[in-house]
């Protein structure tokens, strides 16, 4: 049985937010053993894979707005309550939906073939008749924007790109702007559709979705991803030298009037005047897979580690968990909950979203005055393999509009060496989840939370007498 840990032990502050007096001095760096015993036990952890395999299982795909996610919320709602979560609600918000129908790609001439498309996210409809254009290919964003207007005029633009593996998944930055912002350059050059080489690391014939947008004014053209093959077989093609005529076919609907909500549940603290902590995910996916890694793991790594915290007594403070809505077609989730609680304190906020695999390092940015508080988490980290990185920057995608509003944060991040192999495609699902990192996981966060909650007091009938 783990013995209570108090506040001394836990070796966190009690304050609220810094801000209203002198800051606390800060603990010493030591690694206590009741935090390492709670570490520990968590690599046991059943709670993470049994949400994930429920929430893939008993739901499935969840896109965001409609009923599936809907679903999800019920689903939520029903699964934290039943762990003993407190004050569980959803935050409902109004967001566009947009829905895929028939997609396809067909090269024409000169050497006839099918190749393998998605529609991406926000991309307009072709209609079911399909468009019919010739392709004109660019290696990079750059280059179809020195493009002069009259060279892409009436085509079909396409996009290359060759995104290679990382850890620290730093490459999808630069490689998902012919996603991003290509739609928007081929448009407002007169372009009838675009497709680019999805925003992957295999060569799976999986095409990899996500979400696009049109800025500027620019009018929304039918735009898809192409497989990893595929698109290096229309390159081929195209280096042929010969015109290449598709016909694309990119069946959606958009409609303005969607619904999404943020799940919020609580390990109510015995102070309730203090910061919260925010522990989240998001619980919406893409609509190919069953979004396991993305982001069904997610949430259930942050409410496993709360849950982990809640069994072994009451904490000092409040520890918030999300299951954010919508992250996936823009951060509507996160948006919501920045204008109902972004100008609220928060003692830290956290968010697992990069799939499952081990974490190997911790960021922090919870402010100079609280560093020794950072070192003493990484003190605990360490024995799990996780290296201490920054002490002046944290991420994620949900919270980090709060991040730059300048809440506390600490980003725990995962290996991606494999991360980019299954986003967004139809092979997210339960199969790619390696229980075992999964588990380490909820170590590292449970070893967070245990240091941060300031203090977790047994039920009285486990006190020792």
């Amino acid at each position: 049985m783990i013995r209570s840990l108090t506040l001394a032990a836990l070796l966190a502050t009690a304050t609220a937010l810094p801000a209203q007096t002198a800051p606390a001095p800060p603990p010493p760096i030591v690694t206590d053993a009741r935090v390492a015993a709670l570490r520990d036990a968590a690599l046991t952890d059943n709670y993470a894979w049994e949400i994930t395999e429920g929430l893939t299982t008993e739901i499935g795909q969840r896109l965001a707005a409609t009923p599936a996610e809907a679903r999800a919320r019920d689903w939520a709602v029903r699964k934290l309550t039943a762990m003993g979560f407190k004050n569980v609600r959803v935050e409902t918000f109004s967001m566009p939906v947009w829905t895929r129908g028939a997609e396809s790609a067909e090269i024409l001439a000169p050497f006839p073939q099918r190749l393998v498309v998605g529609a991406l996210g926000n991309s307009a409809s072709t209609g079911p008749e399909g468009i019919t254009g010739e392709v004109i290919g660019f290696d990079s964003v750059d280059e179809l924007r020195a493009a002069p207007d009259s060279a892409v005029r009436g085509k079909i633009v396409f996009i290359d790109n060759k995104m290679a593996p990382t850890q620290d998944g730093s490459g999808y930055g630069q490689f998902g702007a012919p996603r991003r912002q290509g739609p928007t350059i081929a448009s407002m050059k007169g372009a009838i559709g675009i497709v680019v080489r999805s925003i992957g690391t295999d060569h799976h014939r999986n095409p990899h979705t996500g979400a696009t947008g049109f800025a500027n004014g620019a009018r929304p053209i039918p735009a898809g991803a192409l497989t990893i093959p595929d698109a290096e077989q229309l390159q081929r093609i195209l280096k042929r030298g010969k015109p290449v005529r598709m016909h694309l076919t990119l069946v959606s609907n958009a409609r303005p009037d969607g619904q999404s909500g943020n799940v919020v549940a609580e390990v109510p603290g015995r102070d309730p005047s203090l910061a919260p902590i925010l522990v989240s995910g998001h619980l919406d996916s893409w609509d190919m897979g069953t979004g396991a890694i993305d982001d069904a793991t997610g949430v259930a790594i942050a409410a496993a580690a709360a849950k982990r915290i809640m069994d072994t007594g009451q904490p000092l403070r409040t520890i918030r968990v999300v299951w954010f809505g919508a992250e996936e077609p823009g951060l509507f989730g996160g948006l919501d909950y920045r204008k109902r609680h972004g100008k609220e304190p928060h003692y830290a906020i956290m968010e697992s979203d990069f799939g499952a695999d081990r974490i190997w390092r911790v960021n922090f940015k919870l402010g100079e005055d609280r560093k020794q508080e950072a070192r003493t988490i990484g003190a605990a980290l360490a024995p799990l393999g996780i290296v201490t990185g920054s002490y002046e920057d944290a991420d994620g995608s949900d919270i980090g509009p709060m991040i730059e509003d300048g809440l506390p944060a600490i980003g725990l991040s995962q290996d991606g060496t494999r991360y980019f192999d299954l986003h967004h495609t139809p092979d997210d699902t339960l199969d790619k989840v390696d229980p075992q990192q999964l588990r380490q996981n909820v170590a590292a966060w449970t070893t967070v939370l245990a240091v941060l909650s300031g203090g977790i007091e047994e039920p009285k009938a486990r006190k020792r007498r």
